[in-house]
């Protein structure tokens, strides 16, 4: 969205709108922390004088957008549930500002861990710092642009199927400084990369795995919102998870990582997957920041 006018509010003004909003957002169940996050984006208030509440003695504020257009945006927040990050076009993952809009599935934090996760395996094997590296179905180019952050002396590919994702990892790529580290490709998940085979250092995923019978479930930010093509896994949302256990081979080097992150009550049987393919080895699943189990990791033989 394009937020570039500017206007000029007093603080009273803002304050009472502040706190209406409060009201109307524990109304509805929404956290009261997205009208902080608000004020934070448009009117550059920070988070000890949104505490304090000192901005309402304030004799004028500029925001980036009207009180009507803020009030308008934050109602579509509370009567169409949609997610913050789509309203204001952004989202924060690790230390990144990404851009973000109804074409890419909005970064969780716990998907952070994947790039400790690479972290940790590339200390203990230091030649795979140097290598080729993979980020499959990239979105945004979140975990791209991690791995790019932490090894700094890899080749990193972020392959999509969706060109309209890839057109936002390309503009977050250039907004971060990161565009010509990454090498964009579009296809579905090893197509454009046929002459990598055997070459692939570390393969990192966070494919969809909900179950398609469960996606009606979510609740309505991500059913009526996110793109259900980075959401539905198949009957048991493991279809793309199988498929990259089974085909991941023919791309890694020995001693290659396969990292993805899986659903709750998935890892067992990801971990078993893993096993009876033959061909990993060091199959672990690691659990997330709330410590459920939700990245599987495995080495090539």
């Amino acid at each position: 969205m394009d937020f570039s006018s500017e206007c000029v509010v007093s603080g009273l003004d803002l304050w009472q709108w502040y706190r209406s909003a409060q009201s109307d957002g524990l109304k509805a169940g929404i956290y009261v922390a997205e009208v902080d996050w608000l004020l934070q984006e448009f009117a550059g208030l920070d988070r000890l004088t949104l505490r304090l509440e000192s901005f309402k003695d304030w004799p004028n504020i500029s925001m980036r957008l009207s009180l009507v257009e803020l009030n308008n945006l934050w109602y579509r927040r509370l009567n169409e549930k949609v997610p913050l990050q789509y309203l204001i076009g952004v989202t924060y993952w690790r230390n990144f500002s990404l851009e973000v809009d109804f074409g890419v599935l909005i970064p969780r934090p716990e998907t952070e861990c994947l790039i400790d996760l690479v972290v940790a395996a590339t200390n203990s094997v230091s030649h795979l710092q140097q290598g080729i590296w993979v980020d499959m179905g990239t979105g945004s180019g979140a975990i791209a642009f991690g791995l790019a952050e932490v090894l700094t002396d890899a080749s990193i590919y972020a392959v999509d199927c969706s060109s309209e994702a890839l057109a936002i990892a390309r503009q977050n790529g250039t907004k971060l400084g990161l565009g010509n580290k990454i090498n964009f490709c579009q296809g579905s998940w090893w197509e454009p990369l046929e002459h990598l085979r055997g070459k692939v250092s570390g393969m990192v995923a966070n494919p969809p795995y909900i179950p398609s019978d469960m996606v009606s479930t979510l609740q309505p930010e991500v059913r009526k919102h996110e793109p259900h093509l980075a959401l539905d896994g198949g009957i048991d949302g493991l279809e793309f998870i199988r498929f990259l256990i089974e085909t991941a081979p023919l791309y890694l080097v020995s001693g290659g990582v396969w990292l993805v992150e899986v659903m709750s009550g998935q890892g067992d049987k990801v971990a078993e997957m893993l096993q009876d393919n033959g061909a990993y080895c060091g199959v672990e699943i690691f659990p997330d920041i709330e410590g459920v189990d939700r990245f599987a990791m495995a080495y090539l033989k």
